[in-house]
């Protein structure tokens, strides 16, 4: 308990003249002993009275609370259980990086009014259902980090009954704040084709090839090749009978997204906050999950480190796209190395349809590049393989920039050597059929949805 204004009124108020008088006539002592007397007799017996107020109060939150990185969101306090009208002051214990625009909220707790007894003195009488008790208090939070945070603690604070005292009680919660990944952030990088595509604006994408998957069949028209006659049809119908074909939609296209210890390095120009790899990359994987909806295929995720850590098999709707973010919500960098060959024997093993794999990774260590290209043998003969790594900010040819001094002469040169073995990586990949591209980390979300496009429209697929 903490004292109130109104008791250092009071006190000033009563106890003060007596303690005057009593400076001034010495036979006045019995006066303002009763005074004094009375006022703590009175104050000790508010503060006896005062506990008992939250003893029937019960606070609450929700199990789990949905929010969005950088946004935003409402959390709810519920308080229930009092006998007589409260004012309250709540406070819940929230982490560092969940921030919160009022850290007290400030209600009013009614008496729960019984059947037959109606809140408005003017009305009474028989018919009035018991009105249910309980207050809810609102905080606004914004969560500074993507990942998960708990609430363990709320604080309620109320005056005693004469109100020379504030009572304070601490309760114990359990809810779990979820902070997903902000898709807004990417919005003015994505092409609008794949976010916002209906039918108004929609237009036709040209399509190279004829497509290979089996549509009908139809009479042989002059200038259709002959490769594409049905000859086991042509005999039961007694004339030429034609196959058509139709450009395959439904694919599956998976993105596996490095987790390991250079995914905790950060990206972007100077000119920004840095961000970690990681960030950029999981940002990037759900904006393709919501391209490949629009275009109609099948997306898959795949996190891994050492080992394979979340592995969802790919479907389409908004279910999916849900159980996706769960998995990535929370995923943070390991202090290992990946492991591309467990991952490579991982994918063969239950991967037994031709798919896209899109990796989001970093070669830059020369062991994980040679690793990288024993796994990529593993994979490439079935699948389509796809790497797409973040381009630091110093890695350039030399002399692309201007050089100030000779620190910068040194700094441009060791960038340039870095390009040439991220040069060589590419290569020496391109050899094996398997496609290398170092992105801008600002557009990464964009250009891997570009490059994904390409693949569509070239049915390279």
């Amino acid at each position: 308990m903490v004292p109130s204004s109104r008791l250092l009124i009071w006190t000033a108020a009563a106890g003060l003249p007596a303690a005057l008088l009593l400076v001034a006539a010495a036979e006045a002592w019995a006066l303002a002993a009763f005074v004094w007397g009375t006022l703590a007799a009175v104050a000790a017996a508010d503060a006896a009275l005062a506990p008992r107020r939250l003893q029937k109060v019960t606070v609450a939150m929700p199990a789990l609370v949905r929010l969005t990185h950088e946004l935003a969101g409402p959390v709810e306090v519920r308080i229930a259980g009092t006998t007589e009208t409260l004012d309250l002051r709540i406070a819940p214990i929230l982490p560092a990086d969940l921030e919160v625009a009022a850290a007290i909220a400030e209600v009013r707790l009614a008496r729960p009014v019984a059947a037959g007894e109606s809140s408005d003195p003017d009305r009474t009488g028989e018919g009035l259902k018991a009105a249910p008790p309980g207050a809810r208090a609102t905080f606004s939070c914004t969560p500074r980090r993507r990942g998960l945070f708990r609430i363990l603690e709320c604080r309620v604070e109320c005056a005693s009954p004469l109100g020379f005292w504030r009572t304070r009680r601490t309760f114990a919660v359990d809810c779990e704040v979820r902070a997903y990944p902000n898709l807004l952030i990417e919005r003015r990088h994505v092409p609008a084709l794949f976010l916002y595509r209906g039918r108004a604006g929609a237009h036709r994408q040209r399509q190279v090839g004829k497509g290979r998957e089996f549509e009908r069949l139809r009479d042989y028209l002059p200038g259709d090749s002959y490769e594409d006659v049905h000859w086991k049809a042509t005999a039961r119908r007694g004339k030429p009978v034609t196959k058509l074909f139709q450009v395959e939609r439904t694919q599956e296209v998976y993105v596996l997204v490095d987790a390991s210890r250079l995914s905790a390095r950060p990206s972007g120009t100077a000119l920004e906050a840095p961000v970690p790899a990681l960030e950029r990359m999981i940002r990037a994987a759900l904006v393709l999950a919501v391209a490949a909806e629009r275009q109609g295929d099948l997306f898959g995720l795949v996190t891994f480190g050492d080992r394979v850590h979340n592995f969802l098999r790919a479907r389409a709707g908004a279910a999916h796209f849900q159980a996706c973010r769960e998995a990535l919500f929370a995923l943070s960098p390991q202090s290992s190395s990946p492991d591309f060959v467990e991952l490579a024997s991982f994918l063969r093993a239950r991967l037994r349809r031709r798919a896209l794999l899109i990796v989001l990774t970093d070669l830059d260590d020369p062991l994980l590049a040679e690793s990288f290209e024993r796994a990529a043998e593993l994979l490439r003969r079935q699948h389509l393989l796809l790497v797409c790594a973040l381009r630091p900010a110093d890695v350039a040819p030399i002399f692309s920039r201007p050089v100030e001094d000779t620190l910068g002469l040194y700094r441009e040169l060791a960038g340039h050597l870095r390009w040439q073995d991220q040069r060589d990586l590419g290569h020496a990949l391109e050899r094996r059929g398997v496609s290398y591209a170092t992105l801008k980390a600002e557009t990464l979300s964009a250009e891997v949805v570009s490059r994904y496009a390409a693949i569509k429209q070239r049915q390279v697929l």
